[in-house]
């Protein structure tokens, strides 16, 4: 793989252009890194936050599991809400850098709210606010890296924005952990260099991202077709929305899998903001392999079954094995599953979406995931404090098991390479 420092790949020289591309060779555009960089600096803010956010909830607030569940449920669904109003915005005004922008800027604005929330009501309002921003930019985003990109290149390029994305949620819970071994209860300290990185992010994005466009500049005069939401609700995309909320549903919060490691001893319990470190490292190691092949070998395949890492997070998370072995076996397998899951899903939306409609496809795929997990998240902590955490897991686990050969069956057409990548590739490599 190489990066091009140019939007769109140029064409070559004339000394050049009857050379044979050497199979493999991929571009990632400039675009794509630059995104990359904003969002690294944007998950050094976030995740900074995120990764001392179980232990500042019921250890320094002193609040229940079920509130956790709770605030975890709207960190990771409340986004939801406007993630197919900021896709559909984009595609309608064919401007997705500044739809993005208004995201994260939101987000980072809320980051001011953290240095005064304390109570319960607080914390769910900054919350909101900076999930609000996350769900605004997140399909625009991802609309600008599908532009910039070739078809046969989608799962690559989302695997470079990932992998870079992971580099600031690896580096965020690096400096909680310093701040806090430093600062001991250092939360506010946290929370100030949390809005410094976002405040940077924005800016680097409102002054150096083009604004790439989904639609050919001679149909930007023309007048938009009316939106047609069969493209998103039928056909193909429909058994992928399904997919992704089965098994959403059965995604967990990473903070509670995290405390479950937690309990078993002193390792976790010592290292515990380092977990989103350890996670974040196997994300970087699988990111790009797992984004390249899902190119090969088909996205939906790489999908469905990057769920049996998370399972095989559940079970090492409570079967009885020593304490440091369970956590980086765990740390490891989740970090796989998302490598094989988040830039993914997006590249098959984007797959089986039409341009004029690729903002919303890919925003409804991330609306169902982070609609099922707010429901997963907010009901295992009710579920953990009913029965217990063992049992809680167990059954997560059990049904986790069921739900990815269910799921695979219902995707079933879709479990292989798609023909138009394959041909675009072919092409590609051909003189």
């Amino acid at each position: 793989m190489y990066i091009s420092f140019t939007n769109t790949p140029k064409q070559a020289d004339t000394e050049t252009q009857g050379k044979k591309r050497r199979p493999g060779r991929r571009t990632v555009s400039s675009t794509v890194v630059t995104l990359g960089i904003v969002s690294m600096l944007t998950d050094i803010s976030s995740e900074s936050v995120s990764a001392i956010l179980p232990l500042y909830i019921t250890g320094f607030l002193g609040m229940s599991t079920i509130a956790f569940g709770f605030l975890d449920g709207f960190y990771q669904g409340i986004s939801a809400l406007v993630r197919i109003a900021g896709g559909y915005t984009s595609d309608r005004l064919d401007q997705p850098k500044w739809v993005a922008f208004t995201g994260y800027a939101l987000a980072a604005v809320a980051r001011v709210g953290l240095l005064f929330a304390s109570g319960f009501g607080a914390l769910t309002a900054v919350i909101t606010a900076d999930r609000i921003g996350k769900g605004i930019r997140t399909a625009p985003r991802d609309a600008v890296i599908t532009a910039s990109s070739r078809p046969a290149n989608l799962g690559a390029a989302f695997g470079v924005h990932r992998t870079l994305d992971n580099i600031g949620a690896a580096i965020g819970p690096l400096l909680a952990f310093f701040i806090l071994l430093l600062i001991p209860d250092g939360y506010g300290t946290i929370f100030v260099a949390s809005l410094g990185f976002a405040v940077v992010g924005v800016t680097i994005l409102g002054l150096f991202v083009p604004n790439v466009r989904s639609r050919s500049r001679g149909s930007l005069s023309e007048p938009k077709p009316k939106f047609d939401w069969s493209s998103i609700t039928s056909g193909p995309m429909r058994r992928v929305l399904a997919a992704s909320g089965i098994l959403g549903l059965l995604t967990i919060g990473d903070g509670f899998i995290y405390l479950v490691l937690q309990a078993r001893g002193d390792f976790a319990a010592q290292w515990f903001p380092l977990m989103y470190v350890g996670t974040n490292i196997a994300f970087l190691a699988f990111a790009i392999p797992l984004g390249r092949l899902a190119d090969r070998v088909g996205r939906a395949r790489v999908f469905v079954y990057g769920h049996v890492g998370l399972l095989g997070a559940y079970i090492a998370a409570i079967v009885p094995m020593a304490d440091i072995a369970a956590t980086i076996l765990c740390l490891a397998l989740l970090g796989a599953f998302y490598a094989a899951t988040d830039g993914v899903l997006a590249a098959l939306a984007a797959q089986l979406t039409p341009p004029e409609a690729r903002g919303t496809g890919i925003a409804a795929a991330q609306t169902v995931v982070a609609l099922s997990r707010f429901v997963s998240a907010a009901g295992f902590g009710i579920y953990w404090f009913l029965v217990g955490r063992e049992v809680a897991m167990i059954t997560v686990a059990a049904l986790l098991l069921v739900a990815v050969p269910v799921v695979a069956w219902l995707l079933r057409a879709h479990l292989a390479a798609p023909r138009g990548a394959v041909e675009s590739a072919d092409a590609e490599q051909s003189p």
